[in-house]
């Protein structure tokens, strides 16, 4: 069972997930401080609700891509490859997005919060309404670009899967940590670090959302062989260009150490000309907005007390 699989998830859902433990625990310390404890079920319902409204998402998704899977129709191989496709690059926009947005805004999160729970405590009877919305929306947020992820890896099985789970648990542990217990994280540099790791993650991502855009135009060339002339007589690529290299043979991504590149690196044993470009741009624009975000001073700090 290669349990590799498992690591890009694992990252993604860790990282996400201590987000989302961080509004959590903020809203909890400004509950206690405002002595309205009894509004810490609408915290733990708007965590469960975030929860549940993401797994369904994906699970919608997941039964519409399934259904593609097994039609009959004409046309379906295109549009499954092209479904496929258009969920990686939201998941590609989505994820990126929030990594350089968080880390901008990360300096102003508590405050940010702390204002958002005592306007919600400003609205009487409606106060509870409030305090779920804002968690649920936080919790949702993070599930639903989790679970775009997964469903854009879920060929890989349910091995994605676990590692969300495991990600899950252990940002579960992490919160309690630093709101229970009260234990001193740096969580500046872990939200570095695990943001090195989601560029790795996404980057891989742009190769294989490339390789479903080709995948769609050779089904179609299968399908009107007139169509599409620059497929080729072997079908290998249509528009990815030139192949860079084939390292099949030597260093496949099926097989350990090569299967461990590809989950962290987007290695893959044929790579063509346009997935290179692509990544290289990813990095180029997106990596180069995130370590330029990092030259700005953003301390994260657990909010054990409420000043």
């Amino acid at each position: 069972m290669n349990w590799t699989a498992a690591l890009p998830t694992f990252f993604i859902t860790l990282r996400e997930g201590v987000e989302a433990a961080l509004v959590v625990g903020i809203v909890f310390a400004c509950l206690q401080q405002a002595q309205k404890q009894v509004l810490n079920r609408w915290v733990y319902l708007g965590v469960l609700s975030g929860i549940l409204a993401s797994f369904g998402f994906g699970l919608l998704i997941h039964l519409g891509l399934k259904g593609l899977q097994t039609s009959d129709q004409l046309y379906a191989p295109v549009f499954k490859q092209l479904f496929e496709m258009a969920l990686g690059v939201i998941a590609i926009a989505m994820l990126s997005w929030m990594l350089i947005w968080m880390t901008k805004q990360a300096r102003f999160l508590k405050a940010e919060i702390e204002g958002s729970v005592k306007s919600a405590l400003g609205q009487n009877n409606q106060a509870g309404w409030g305090i779920f919305s804002l968690i649920f929306i936080a919790v949702f947020r993070e599930g639903l670009e989790t679970a775009l992820f997964i469903v854009a890896k879920f060929q890989e099985g349910w091995i994605p899967v676990l590692g969300a789970i495991s990600g899950i648990a252990i940002a579960i542990v992490i919160g309690m940590l630093l709101f229970k217990w009260s234990v001193r994280i740096n969580l500046q540099q872990f939200f570095q670090v695990m943001g090195v790791f989601l560029l790795l993650i996404v980057s891989g991502l742009v190769i294989s959302v490339l390789r479903h855009l080709d995948a769609a135009a050779i089904a179609f060339s299968y399908i009107n062989p007139e169509a599409l002339g620059i497929c080729g007589n072997d079908n290998t690529s249509c528009l990815l260009g030139p192949q860079m290299w084939d390292l099949s043979t030597t260093l496949p991504d099926r097989e350990f150490p090569g299967i461990l590149l590809k989950t962290l690196f987007g290695y893959r044993q044929k790579l063509y000309l346009v997935q290179a470009i692509g990544y290289l741009s990813f990095w180029a624009i997106v990596g180069g907005l995130y370590f330029r975000s990092l030259s700005q001073p953003t301390p994260l700090k657990p909010a054990n007390k409420i000043n």
